[in-house]
């Protein structure tokens, strides 16, 4: 007959305890390990590839990172921190997009794809554009970002579309300083509606804005009766915009038509280039 003795039992169900303890453990740790093996590039880069075209761009993107992390000497981690950024673009994230963007511009100033992280960059911020009239930041933003490619790029692939979305950034900016001109010339606030109307031919002179402002201009001037400064404000406009509606508003207030010298319009242009920067 065995005698069972109590303090050999708990000896083993301690050394039980302990036994499974490790072994789960040791399952973790063989089942962590089995998730950090390195794939392949090329398995790893289509692997994200497909998040895309699944529709999964935010997986896309880390799966792009982990190209990088896991090769980062390939001549895929470069690629895929493009195709990282571009990914939190097409997910929203605008700025994990830009930060990624930033960093590929400092890192390869000049690799062929930096161009188009130029461009992305813009459109992150243009992408952003809600509503001009309470925040004009992310336009400005936008302008600034579009007039970098511009002139880093003049003649790029994204120079055309970045042109034109860069003078429609400018013509919102430029539309939000003629609202307020406007409403300060209803109010009587001459002094302050040629302000904002100045800044329109100074700031934004590839707005679509600009021949309004000289427009206004000529009636603020003219309401101060400073002659002088009205004409010289109406043959800018009737130069540059002669067939503008605006001109024809100018013409009328002035009781005058335009005038068939165009060499005599130089020379009045040229004379207040100073006054009324249009021609930087």
């Amino acid at each position: 007959m065995t005698i069972s003795n109590p303090y050999s039992s708990a000896v083993f169900a301690a050394l039980l305890s302990l036994f499974l303890f490790f072994s789960a453990c040791s399952s973790n740790q063989n089942t962590d390990d089995l998730d950090q093996i390195d794939l392949p590039v090329d398995s790893l880069y289509n692997k994200a590839l497909d998040s895309v075209y699944n529709g999964n761009p935010k997986e896309a993107a880390s799966l792009f990172e982990e190209v990088e992390r896991q090769h980062p000497y390939s001549s895929w981690a470069v690629k895929s921190q493009i195709m990282a950024a571009w990914a939190y673009y097409e997910a929203n994230d605008y700025p994990r997009a830009l930060s990624t963007l930033e960093r590929f511009i400092e890192l390869y100033p000049a690799h062929e794809d930096t161009e188009y992280a130029y461009y992305l960059r813009a459109l992150c911020y243009y992408e952003q554009i809600v509503d001009v009239e309470r925040d004009a930041a992310m336009t400005k933003r936008s302008m600034d970002a579009f007039s970098e490619l511009l002139r880093r790029f003049p003649d790029g692939v994204y120079a055309q579309d970045g042109q034109l979305k860069r003078d429609l950034a400018s013509s919102n900016l430029a539309g939000k300083e003629m609202a307020v001109g406007r409403f300060y010339l209803k109010q009587g606030y001459i002094s302050a509606a040629i302000n904002r109307f100045q800044t329109v031919t100074d700031k934004y002179q590839t707005s679509n804005q600009v021949p309004e402002a000289l427009y206004r201009l000529t009636v603020a001037y003219n309401m101060m009766n400073l002659d002088d400064e009205a004409e010289r404000a109406l043959k800018v406009v009737q130069y540059n915009f002669p067939n503008s509606p605006w001109t024809e508003k100018a013409e009328a207030l002035m009781g005058v038509v335009g005038s068939s010298d165009e060499t005599d319009q130089k020379g009045v242009v040229g004379s207040i280039i100073s006054r009324i920067n249009i021609f930087k």
